[in-house]
């Protein structure tokens, strides 16, 4: 399983974009594509879906304990 920095370093180069123009056309901030590239783990969940929406992706939080009991 990929990480979320590899994931979305993968796709901006799929797609021929510096993380400049790749941040200008999710409407972030150059830094949120640079720290979701480094794995940075403090991050807002609004910006890193803003990201993902790029790739038709979104990411949601889950419960632990669910994930566990359905293994």
């Amino acid at each position: 399983m990929k990480t979320l920095a590899e994931f979305v370093k993968q796709r901006r180069k799929e797609v021929n974009l510096t993380q400049e123009e790749f941040a200008e056309r999710a409407g972030v901030a150059l830094t949120v594509v640079r720290k979701i590239e480094q794995g940075k783990t403090n991050m807002n969940l609004d910006k890193v879906n803003q990201v993902l929406a790029m790739f038709g992706h979104e990411l949601a939080p889950v419960d632990f304990r669910e994930l566990q009991t359905n293994e």
